[in-house]
């Protein structure tokens, strides 16, 4: 044994000499949950299975002293119906654990940086808002004077709002994919059931993946993907740590009935953290798989290894046509890859844990190489692609990631809140926005649905392998602002009847007929183009 490391979650936070087998762990926040867990390491970096959870909390310290009052509150980004919010540092004698953002008297926000959006407002209206700071002690400071910000008068853009709760009696939902009927299939991580989740939030366990098991960390059934062509192979693919592995594996899903797996991906190195598990069908056909490095964080840059990579596979699990290395490698350099999505070029987007510094947004291109464990976050290493954006780990640790018409939402686990950035250019996006701070807690899948809609799923209790006897997990629908899309015609009224002129009526042979002229609004899911059916 060459080293110990002792990790936080799945963070590092010391490493000592493998002669030693005891250590003390200093400058901790008092009153703050620790998760702790030890590898061994040998002198080549392989990396044992992680030992027990110690599960730990700091007692509170003496501190009676509050941070100093957050200054110069300030709007950033202003729509119909949400309102972006950024202030300065405050200082603290012991340090500062977040922020308390309030509309009108009232909190909607607890954030652990410096900006917040809320959402769901009134178009035309004007809010007052102030900010507290506090430490890890509770203490308070005041809150700052309060700023007046109006709303605009015309909703446009890709704002999401919350609309209803689909079901709020979820294990852990990790994994979705929608049907052709227009329902889900959810995995649920610690359960390693496959549950059936219609769009009005009933809820049917079809089965169980028998062979997955826990972690007591991040592992367990994870992703899901249904085949392209369902419709015709009933296939059913999912992500799953084995008793030896994780693993890729597909089965038929026939009347309702979850069949016996085919593994398709195996090999997959696990460990109680860093084990991806997000897989997608991409606009090629092929199936994307995201890999962590399984705590070795070697692994991300040999290429002969599986993990810290991005797959690219057939339905039956070889390696795609026209990969870079004529593997199933896609990309390399990753940590802990957690989403992926693809814009309306095509352009694969993915997501990304950082271990201590900086979380990733990454522009994903076949045989770059991201980094890890060299780089975390933008470092300018030659060879080595920089992230497009970077997050300090405890406002993001990103998992989901969903693109619709080139807006950007992706969930935080640690940040408790949904991203929400546009794509400007090719490795560009606006600024991120935060929206729902900490409404729903710990966020892990953001996915789009049939009805034009988002699904968003919490991901609470989730340590020590979670609490898989208790369903405290919610899916809830996000729906989109702005004015509803509206089709009319100065020619009829609606529902009315088309004027002969613009008919074949009016010279009795079809086609060359004119159009009658035809207008519509900007709708609510900022549409780039559009579509004109008769």
């Amino acid at each position: 044994v060459a080293s110990y490391k002792v990790y936080n979650g799945g963070n590092v936070i010391k490493e000592v000499g493998g002669n030693i087998t005891a250590t003390t762990l200093i400058n901790l926040s008092p009153n703050t949950r620790y998760v702790l867990t030890v590898l061994a390491y040998d002198a080549a970096g392989n990396a044992s299975q992680a030992s027990n959870n110690l599960d730990v909390t700091t007692p509170p310290s003496d501190d009676t002293q509050p941070p100093t009052v957050p200054a110069n509150l300030r709007s950033t980004n202003i729509q119909a119906t949400s309102i972006t919010l950024a202030w300065n540092a405050s200082t603290d004698n012991i340090g500062v654990a977040g922020y308390r953002v309030y509309r009108n008297g009232t909190q909607f926000a607890d954030v652990p940086d410096l900006t917040a959006t809320d959402s769901g407002l009134t178009p035309d209206t004007t809010y007052n808002y102030t900010v507290a700071a506090y430490d890890a002690n509770n203490n308070v400071s005041a809150q700052s004077p309060a700023v007046p910000v109006k709303t605009a008068t015309q909703a446009a853009g890709g704002d999401p709002v919350f609309d209803r709760n689909v079901n709020t009696q979820m294990d852990l939902p990790w994994g979705i994919g929608f049907l052709p009927d227009g329902s889900a299939l959810v995995a649920e991580r610690d359960r390693f059931e496959i549950v059936r989740v219609t769009l009005a939030g009933q809820k049917t366990v079809l089965g169980t993946i028998s062979e997955a098991v826990t972690t007591t960390g991040e592992g367990g059934l994870l992703g899901l993907a249904i085949s392209p062509t369902f419709a015709t192979d009933n296939y059913v693919y999912v992500f799953y740590t084995a008793a030896s592995d994780n693993r890729v594996a597909r089965f038929k899903l026939m009347n309702n009935v979850v069949g016996a797996r085919e593994p398709i991906v195996t090999g997959i190195a696990k460990n109680r953290f860093h084990n991806g598990g997000r897989i997608k069908f991409g606009p090629d056909g092929f199936l994307y798989i995201t890999t962590g490095d399984g705590q070795d964080s070697s692994r991300a840059q040999n290429l002969s290894s599986l993990n810290g990579k991005i797959l690219r596979v057939t339905g039956t699990g070889a390696a795609a046509p026209g990969n870079p290395f004529n593997t199933r490698v896609y990309s390399y350099g990753h940590r802990n890859p957690q989403g992926i999505a693809w814009d309306s070029q095509g352009r694969l987007w993915a997501s990304e844990f950082g271990n201590s510094s900086w979380d990733e947004l990454n522009r994903i291109r076949p045989g770059a190489n991201y980094g890890w464990p060299t780089c975390e976050g933008t470092c300018n290493v030659s060879g080595m692609t920089n992230p497009v954006r970077q997050w300090d780990v405890a406002s993001a640790s990103p998992s989901g990631l969903e693109i619709v018409n080139d807006w950007i939402y992706m969930a935080a686990v640690r940040g408790a809140r949904l991203w929400v950035m546009k794509i400007t250019g090719e490795n560009a996006t606006d600024s991120p926005r935060a929206f729902f701070n900490g409404t729903w807690g710990r966020l892990r899948t953001v996915v789009k649905t049939p009805d034009g809609g988002l699904w968003l799923t919490s991901t609470n209790n989730d340590k020590n392998g979670g609490t898989p006897s208790t369903l405290d997990n919610v899916i809830v629908r996000l729906k989109f602002a702005g004015a509803p899309f509206l089709l009319s015609s100065s020619a009829f009224a609606n529902n009315g009847n088309i004027p002969a002129r613009y008919t074949c009526a009016q010279d009795g042979v079809s086609g060359n007929d004119i159009s009658p002229p035809l207008s519509w609004g900007a709708g609510a899911h900022a549409a780039q183009s559009w579509a004109i059916t008769f």
